[in-house]
């Protein structure tokens, strides 16, 4: 059986977009009932699959209010994605036929978040995300098995998902796959100053995917950690965040005290009609 699935991407950070309600539709069958999981590792699968990130499932809840389900490309459940979600708010976007700016509050894992969607192309928008509030979490553990310089500054996060963020003096120099599959329970992250006054650099090793090319919720685990360190000015409140996919803004404090503010584009890519076996 056909089902329909849209691929984007944030900043190369890639999924697929099912809506359950179509799927329902579609197929007469209940989406709650269906294994996800198994779904989400073949389709994900770079290799005999369409490949992506993740898959994200989108539900409908209400005017302009949506929810997300994700699971990772080994069909493990995130509680949050910060470029997902920007995704998942393109794709409803694209199926509701606005061209105007909206907000949608959707419901994930880790709580409500607001959404504000503005397109500027074609095949992109621009969206900004209330990420909700940063937590101080404990280290994971095996954490002492990366081997982590006792002078570098770290600090564990949560961003409704967990985090551990490691500054270095050159991300391009360290084997981030190595020491992330010592701690695949966490998003690793680890990020240098700069180069510019108001920005940092970071790479990130997913948990559940891997190395990707960008994290919206690393991003803001990352901004958060370095303002806090003295990485950008303490009167920066808006921290560009250098990614291998492009650059996403983390405004900090924002829109209140305690939460963090994520910025950054989301791209459609394809369409796809999907085989699924029930």
């Amino acid at each position: 059986m056909q089902v329909v699935v849209t691929k984007h991407h944030g900043l190369g950070n890639d999924f697929l977009v099912l809506e359950t309600a179509q799927f329902l539709a579609d197929t007469g069958f209940d989406p709650t009932k269906i294994n996800w999981p198994s779904i989400a590792r073949e389709w994900c699968n770079r290799q005999d699959g369409i490949g992506a990130d993740g898959l994200l499932l989108l539900s409908r809840r209400g005017d302009f209010k949506l929810g997300m389900q994700l699971y990772n490309q080994d069909g493990s459940r995130a509680e949050m994605s910060g470029n997902g979600i920007r995704c998942l708010a393109q794709a409803a976007f694209n199926l509701d036929g606005f061209d105007e700016p909206v907000t949608y509050m959707v419901t994930t894992d880790a709580g409500e978040r607001a959404v504000d969607v503005q397109v500027t192309s074609v095949d992109e928008v621009n969206v900004s995300v209330d990420m909700g509030p940063i937590e101080i979490i404990s280290e994971p553990d095996n954490w002492a098995t990366i081997g982590s310089d006792p002078n570098r500054p770290v600090m564990h996060l949560s961003v409704g998902n967990p985090h551990s963020v490691v500054g270095v003096e050159d991300v391009a120099l360290v084997n981030l796959l190595e020491i992330g599959l010592k701690v695949p329970q966490v998003n690793l992250e680890i990020v240098e100053a700069g180069p510019e006054n108001n920005a940092i650099t970071m790479r990130v090793h997913e948990r559940g995917a891997g190395i990707t090319q960008a994290c919206g919720t690393g991003a803001v685990a990352s901004a958060w950690a370095a303002s806090k360190w003295g990485l950008v000015p303490g009167s920066v409140r808006e921290i560009i965040v250098h990614q291998p996919g492009g650059d996403s803004i983390a405004r900090l404090n924002h829109p209140k005290l305690g939460h963090v503010t994520l910025i950054g584009p989301a791209h459609f890519s394809s369409r796809h009609n999907l085989e699924i076996v029930l």
